[in-house]
């Protein structure tokens, strides 16, 4: 595999390459440009033709080769990244690939031979058809993006599957069957509308099932989606990114939506610079995503208490990162998201969308225009609002943004600029998003945490030791964001410090003696660990949000919130806590 891969380098010129994504000016024998991988006004961003390399000399100090920038730029694993790179390059990989490119080719193929099972099902079903045009969609949309029908029955997708020559375990490990108590395996989607769900270059890597109308939902939910599996991970993933990057780079613009139905709502009437999260928090990568992309973000959330939590954990975000940001508000009862409003009225969107508030103007209505706010006569609660509103505006990484909305915000509470920002230096920086994603640990540090000790031992263990490597890689989920990256290779200038550390740190483990069960009780003990902490953690998010529901008498998100509670709960009982 590694003369192909040198093959492939050889044959693909990284300046060209790179001028498809970035603006290379020449500097001397090489280029330069802005750093595609975080803010800057100044190019840092060389590439040299003669090493065929690349490196950012700013804030990320990024670095690599064409696969490297591949991989970085459309979130993609390596394989895939020198799939694509191979067939840019006419170089034939398969023959030499080894056991891991083929488990991914695999994969794909599986989920992409369901993606064509599924499809056929729906134009089958004139009875879904029929529900699916109800909803709005219409036939060019719904063939668009392959729009499919998982029928009813405990394990038809898997039958269907073997048959055709895949293994079980493959089918599993795709995320399309679960393995019962008793062996056998069931269909994980079973009476549902099925969303194809495609990674950045447009491969299908998962689905979203919505339950049909009159299927039992009690014990699933309305959306289920695919789990994290090799080729498909949550937090990089968003809806249609495929279809609407370029109109994204473009305009300088992204729409950000809740759901599918959204998403593909706004696409069919036009608005062709949408994504959609797809039933997952806001992510730092994410927002990486799109800000190499665009310089204003348009959220639109529902309207009840939960989407209000969710806008401002967006609107934090994205301002930390120095999106322009604005909000779409509905402002209609009965059109609760931008599917009701383009069923009801096709055109009104964008209409709507030039009526786009900036987050502040969102904040300051929220705290101090709304009817049932009166603060006049309560100076503690006046100020604990302005305080909050003015940790906002401190979260914004521009100053000029910052100034402009402090004056604002001066204005409306009638206290003066200085006074304001005064308090607003006082405010510690709680809420900082992402902090601890924006920046590598220094895990060198003295004070590391208990969980920075706990991955450092595991990737110690797991570099000196195949089998536990292969263990930790399939409980890679449970390593923060950084430690992830270092397992699979992706690593910057601090991460190779950290790799060499914990190599040096723990070599003494790598001796031809070694106490193998020894080492694994060690490995399954810190896992579990891991594991505790993340679950516990969860179970107190989850617990304050289950206070909240029923404040504000949200049942149906509260019954969602109580099912995930017991599952965490249960998952916590079988670790022994």
């Amino acid at each position: 595999m590694s003369d192909e891969v040198q093959i492939i380098k050889e044959k693909l010129d990284i300046v060209d390459f790179l001028k498809q994504y970035i603006e290379l000016k020449p500097a001397g024998k090489n280029f330069k440009a802005c750093c595609p991988f975080h803010k800057e006004k100044t190019p840092s961003f060389m590439v040299s033709p003669e090493r065929q390399t690349w490196h950012c000399f700013g804030a990320c100090g990024e670095g690599g080769d064409i696969i490297q920038f591949l991989m970085k730029y459309e979130n993609l694993e390596f394989y895939d990244a020198l799939k694509i790179l191979a067939e840019k390059a006419g170089v034939d990989i398969r023959r030499s690939a080894g056991g891991d490119f083929r488990a991914h080719d695999s994969l794909y193929s599986i989920i992409n031979e369901a993606k064509d099972f599924f499809k056929n099902n729906l134009f089958a079903s004139e009875t879904i058809r029929k529900y699916v045009k109800e909803r709005g969609l219409n036939d060019e949309t719904v063939s668009e993006f392959e729009l499919g029908l998982a029928p009813d029955g405990s394990d038809v997708l898997t039958t269907h599957l073997t048959k055709l020559g895949y293994k079980i375990v493959d089918v599993e490990k795709a995320g399309l069957a679960i393995k019962t108590e008793r062996g056998t395996y069931w269909d994980r989607f079973r009476s549902r509308l099925m969303f194809p769900l495609y990674n950045n270059v447009g491969k299908a890597v998962g689905f979203t099932g919505r339950i049909l109308p009159g299927a039992d939902d009690r014990n699933t939910g309305k959306y289920v989606n695919s789990p994290e599996t090799p080729i498909f991970q949550k937090s990089k993933f968003l809806y249609g990114f495929h279809k609407t990057k370029n109109d994204i780079r473009e305009l300088k613009s992204a729409v950000l939506v809740e759901g599918q139905m959204d998403f593909l709502m706004m696409w069919q009437d036009g608005v062709k610079n949408t994504v959609a999260t797809s039933g997952t928090a806001l992510t730092i990568d994410h927002l990486k995503t799109l800000r190499r992309l665009a310089d204003e973000l348009i959220l639109s959330f529902d309207s009840d208490e939960a989407g209000q939590m969710a806008a401002e954990r967006s609107i934090d975000a994205a301002g930390a990162m120095d999106f322009m940001v604005k909000l779409l508000i509905i402002g209609d009862e009965k059109l609760k998201d931008p599917a009701d409003v383009v069923k009801s009225q096709p055109g009104l969107i964008k209409s709507m969308m030039k009526k786009s508030i900036p987050a502040m103007e969102y904040y300051f209505h929220r705290y101090f225009k709304n009817p049932g706010v009166d603060l006049e006569k309560d100076l503690q609660k006046k100020k604990q609002h302005i305080r909050l509103v003015l940790s906002k505006i401190k979260n914004l990484a521009s100053s000029v943004e910052r100034s402009h909305w402090v004056k604002k915000l001066s204005d409306l509470v009638n206290f003066d600029e200085k006074t304001l920002m005064e308090e607003m230096d006082d405010i510690k920086e709680e809420n900082k998003v992402f902090a601890s994603d924006l920046a590598p640990q220094k895990s060198e540090e003295k004070n590391l945490s208990k969980q920075d000790l706990i991955c450092q031992r595991l990737l110690g263990l797991a570099l000196n030791h195949k089998e536990l490597k292969e263990m930790l890689t399939e409980n890679i989920c449970h390593l923060p964001p950084y430690y992830q990256d270092i397992l699979k290779g992706n690593l910057n200038g601090d991460a190779e410090k950290l790799v060499n550390f914990i190599s040096l740190r723990f070599s003494f483990d790598n001796v031809e003696e070694v106490d193998m069960p020894r080492l694994k009780k060690e490995f399954f003990s810190l896992l579990n660990g891991l594991k505790a902490k993340n679950l516990i953690e969860k179970r107190q998010i989850l617990s304050k949000q289950i206070k909240s529901l029923e404040r504000y008498g949200d049942e149906q998100h509260l019954a969602a919130a109580l099912r995930e509670f017991d599952s965490v709960s249960q998952e916590l009982h079988n670790l022994g806590i």
